[in-house]
């Protein structure tokens, strides 16, 4: 199946291989793959049984976000503890009410798998499979009503076409024809034992399938989040928040051994001259050089301990072809969880030669304090546990 040009899909093609399309149209399952990175968390890939479940062409499908699929009589329950699960990168499996194109309601078993990087444990892309929930004991219980309307269909949480004491059939649209007294009565659908684990065959096919392509693009990929030692892994929301401050700062971890950095800035690397793979898992120390004064080492120690703010100057090493020294303005703070306890320690550097701005531009402690209000924002919207 030929699949139309857009950035979502630039997304899933620039991951994987070109042969990752046709093994995973070859799986039977219905499931979908969704990006959260891109803006909307928007599907980029379908399955031909996901489309030929809900009616959608590819073309409907790819590039919009999950709640298309949504309406009127979805449990807003369960819709929440799916994006907590997303927020959280976990897995989650719960029953979901979800419309077709034509309207009518159907449900299903909706089980959703965060899949991360290998190198850096991030999450790229969220798996999502739905089983439908087929249900026999319901079938029985209505078996007696459906011999009086030839053409009914009842599963054991939904009912796709009208009673005939509510409308004739063929005379509305299928959304005029939902029970919806109906649907309320069946709100907490439950699936059976055997699709609930359809959905976790069915999802530890595709994370296979994943897997074993991701090792010929060389980006590998896992159903299970994988860490550098010594590095705590940021949640991918954190990280997309953290990167639209373009200042140059590092977020250390006081809970881990060593206090490693964690996430080290873009500009952070272009100041420094190092690579963010040499960077993560290290103490802000290796940026220290023979001439680095101690006291201020000492000095900068002392305040982390006490979990205070400090701003000194000192002399840093690059990591660049000369390997040339610069000033450094540095101020450090503490970023503090809903509990108060410390969870991280920011650390903004300007150069020193930017001190003499002009005075159209902030001066460089308003900069970094503005960083660090940034950073906070960021860390305490993300939801993170803490140490």
């Amino acid at each position: 199946m030929s699949l139309t040009k857009s950035s979502e899909e630039d997304s899933f093609n620039g991951r994987y291989t070109l042969w990752i399309k046709e093994a995973l149209e070859e799986l039977p399952h219905n499931f979908t793959i969704t990006d959260p990175f891109i803006s909307g968390h928007p599907i980029v890939f379908a399955s031909l049984g996901f489309l030929k479940m809900t009616g959608y062409s590819l073309e409907e499908v790819i590039g919009r976000n999950g709640k298309v699929f949504q309406g009127p009589k979805t449990n807003r329950r369960s819709i929440m503890e799916i994006r907590e699960a997303i927020r959280e990168e976990r897995s989650v499996m719960v029953s979901l009410l979800n419309y077709r194109k034509s309207g009518s309601p159907f449900w299903m078993l909706f089980h959703m798998c965060p899949v991360f990087g290998r190198d850096d444990g991030k999450v790229i892309n969220f798996v999502a499979v739905q089983v439908p929930i087929s249900g026999q004991e319901h079938h029985r219980k209505l078996g007696d009503m459906s011999s009086d309307h030839s053409e009914l269909v009842f599963g054991s949480c939904r009912r796709e076409v009208c009673f005939g004491s509510f409308v004739h059939q063929n005379q509305a649209s299928p959304m005029e024809c939902v029970d919806e007294q109906g649907l309320e009565d069946w709100e907490h659908c439950e699936a059976s034992e055997s699709e609930k684990l359809k959905a976790v065959e069915a999802i530890n096919n595709v994370l296979s399938i994943l897997t074993r392509y991701s090792e010929l693009s060389g980006r590998l990929v896992c159903g299970k989040r994988y860490c550098l030692r010594g590095v705590d892994c940021l949640s991918s929301s954190l990280v997309i928040s953290l990167g639209r401050i373009k200042q140059s700062f590092v977020l250390t971890n006081p809970c881990l051994p060593d206090m490693p950095i964690i996430y080290a800035s873009d500009a952070f690397l272009t100041l420094t001259g190092y690579k963010r793979q040499e960077v993560l898992g290290q103490n802000c120390r290796f940026l220290s050089g023979v001439d680095t004064d101690s006291s201020v080492l000492y000095e900068m120690k002392e305040c982390i301990l006490k979990g205070q703010s400090c701003t000194v100057q000192i002399l840093n090493y690059s990591n660049r072809k000369d390997k040339s020294s610069f000033w450094n303005l540095l101020h450090i703070s503490p970023v503090r969880n809903a509990s108060g306890k410390t969870a991280y320690f920011v650390g903004v550097q300007v150069e020193a030669s930017c001190r003499n701005t002009e005075s159209k531009e902030l001066r460089p402690e308003t900069r970094q304090l503005s960083v660090v209000g940034a950073v906070r924002v960021a860390v305490r919207s993300s939801l993170m546990v803490t140490c």
